[in-house]
């Protein structure tokens, strides 16, 4: 949890110090709107696309150093990082997903299948896969050696905005503008949970790197904790005052970001019981990005989250150790009170609002009382 990268309409990147009086570094380069950006696997690279046709991969230092290769023929809507840090995969406009050598920043191969724009592009946490989204209504998944689409996923109503692996590599999250969530398992092509839970298109989402959690961004302007293991809504989160554009979580999993149309990018706090996920946050220090990088995280094997209640293949897990009932405990307790943080935080913002909305009720009462006085003769 070192550093924060962010993208904006502005065209700029912005590269933000998680240390408190750290001054954050602002690059320019691309010629129009940053739609995306990822940090390479070891945090020394970061790769950014834009409307400009482009993709640019920067030195996060304070010299901003890049090189940029014109990557597509329209805008770059995704770029992400392979597991190793060797690859690049982009998506774009052009209807195209393409795959880069890092390091030398040259062309390696196209996937050309999709019959719309291509919205996004992820490697699976292995490398093996490659999964994108489209405004052709389609998942696809992708083997990275043969170049073959292994399987299509057609159940979305509308666009695909967004898709990510779940960090065992054995299942996918899409998100539409449909307003839903769906989940499938790479293995056997299945639907495993359906989630339609906000009131707009959802642009974004981002896999706990437990496995277990699900957070989602939308333009209903809000944010949405799942609970994968049960299968349901845990939190609905209210900060952004306009669409909710993009969130990931960090490496760790202790926070998360958002950035939404508001101009605004907000780091949260997980608060989430760190008994799930323990053995995940030792020893990871790689940064956090604006577009969700699971990619080097440490192999671990968890269930397959359930679907409406039906059981299903489970992944081969690893032994947990046992949980001692006062840890247990003291990490409820704090769980407890990291949610009521969270709800007073929700009610303070709520607050905010209401105030703005009284200020604006107070001056349309007197400039009506003004129209009125100039109105009596």
């Amino acid at each position: 949890m070192k550093q924060l990268a962010s993208g904006s309409m502005d065209s700029c990147l912005m590269v933000w110090h998680m240390k408190p009086q750290s001054r954050a570094y602002r690059f320019t380069g691309h010629k129009d709107a940053v739609t995306c950006v990822n940090f390479s696997p070891s945090g020394h690279l970061l790769a950014s696309g834009s409307r400009d046709k482009t993709v640019r991969i920067w030195v996060p230092n304070v010299k901003g150093e890049s090189t940029v290769f014109r990557a597509h023929t329209a805008t770059v809507r995704s770029v992400h990082f392979c597991s190793d840090g060797q690859s690049l995969v982009t998506a774009s406009d052009d209807k195209t997903v393409k795959v880069w050598s890092t390091h030398r920043q040259r062309f390696l191969f196209s996937l050309s299948q999709h019959i719309n724009w291509v919205r996004c592009a992820k490697f699976s946490p292995d490398g093996r896969l490659i999964v994108s989204a489209s405004d052709d209504k389609t998942v696809k998944l992708w083997d990275k050696t043969s170049r073959e689409c292994v399987h299509s996923y057609c159940e979305h109503g509308s666009f695909v905005t967004y898709v990510d692996f779940h960090p065992s590599g054995t299942c996918i999250a899409a998100a539409g503008m449909d307003n839903t969530v769906k989940v499938w398992d790479v293995r056997t092509h299945r639907l495993l949970q359906h989630y339609q839970l906000h009131s707009a298109a959802v642009n974004a989402l981002s896999f706990h790197p437990s496995g277990n959690y699900l957070i989602t961004a939308s333009s209903d302007s809000t944010l949405k904790i799942l609970d994968l293991m049960e299968g349901r809504l845990l939190y609905t989160l209210h900060g952004h005052q306009g669409p909710a554009t993009t969130v990931a979580f960090s490496r760790t999993g202790e926070y998360f970001a958002s950035g939404g149309s508001d101009e605004q990018v907000m780091v949260w706090k997980s608060n989430f019981d760190v008994v799930d996920y323990g053995e995940i946050i030792k020893g990871q220090r790689s940064p956090a990005t604006l577009t969700s990088s699971a990619g080097n995280l440490p192999e671990v094997d968890l269930p397959v989250p359930s679907g409406r209640g039906k059981s299903l293949e489970s992944m081969q897990s690893q032994p947990q150790e046992p949980v001692s009932m006062p840890q247990t405990l003291t990490s409820t307790l704090e769980h407890i009170v990291g949610q009521l943080d969270v709800l007073t935080q929700t009610v303070s913002i709520l607050e905010q609002r209401l105030t703005l909305t009284e200020d604006k009720l107070k001056q349309c009462l007197q400039n009506q009382q003004l129209i009125m006085q100039r109105a009596t003769p």
